[in-house]
């Protein structure tokens, strides 16, 4: 489904990912964990067109994202809820959404999909005309999730869905989480809470320094070794990582 492969990308004259590779096939969830300053949100934007790429390719289908502008991602069924929510806060909940249904391709289930956002969060509907500045962390998580699937994407980006909630709303956006992924989107979890991560997803990578230094079948991860490797430990006698191919020069 997705294919990143050799990406460098970065802000300015700042390199961030230098040669990130990964592969996300259709249909399942990958997570992608890693310290503060890893690289995950540039990736996500790299992917997006939000960041310039240096080299490297994103390919998504088979197809080139090279040269797609940000704004026609919706189009190629790609979509993203970016970290902190980023909701429009002097409009709606309902007008959030109308918005993510702009795609041509879609405009016409807007109803249909609305509706279908609502079913999936019901505290939504009851807040339909209310500004979406003064919903819970919560409830904006919530609009930003189905603000995204407004635009039907077949591969759905998720940047820190747990931060600054509290537990048990973190809990109930993971459930969500976990519905589309029963659903079989294919979905990429930026995530830095290792634990809930690693329960949701099928493929786990981790990212230190922009690079990629894990990569492993979550089946088969085991959480103290992804520790050592995520705070830059010294494995310890009982947990063995099998670290991922380094490409930081």
């Amino acid at each position: 489904m997705l294919e990143v492969m050799k990406l460098r990308a970065g802000y300015g004259a700042i390199n961030v990912l230098w040669d990130v590779s990964i592969h996300v096939p259709g249909g399942k969830l990958t997570t992608i964990v890693g310290p503060n300053g890893a690289g995950k949100t540039t990736l996500l934007r790299a992917i997006m067109g939000v960041v310039p790429t240096r080299s490297g390719e994103v390919r998504v289908e088979g197809l080139t994202l090279s040269g797609s502008e940000t704004w026609d991602m919706s189009e190629r069924g790609i979509a993203l809820v970016p970290e902190g929510r980023m909701v429009f806060k002097d409009m709606t909940v309902e007008e959030n959404l109308l918005v993510g249904a702009f795609p041509r391709r879609c405009r016409s289930r807007a109803k249909a999909n609305m509706r279908r956002a609502y079913s999936l969060f019901p505290s939504l509907e009851a807040r339909r005309r209310q500004l979406a500045g003064s919903l819970s962390g919560g409830e904006a998580q919530m609009l930003a999730i189905g603000r995204a699937l407004m635009s039907e994407p077949r591969l759905l980006l998720i940047d820190e869905p747990s931060l600054g909630l509290a537990p048990i709303v973190v809990k109930n956006v993971l459930a969500i989480i976990e519905q589309l992924k029963r659903d079989g989107r294919t979905i990429v979890l930026v995530e830095q809470n290792t634990d809930l991560a690693l329960r949701l997803a099928d493929h786990v990578y981790l990212m230190q320094s922009g690079a990629v230094v894990f990569s492993e079948a979550a089946r088969d991860v085991r959480l103290e070794a992804l520790h050592d490797l995520y705070f830059a430990r010294q494995p310890s006698e009982s947990s063995e990582a099998r670290p991922g191919e380094s490409s930081r020069p």
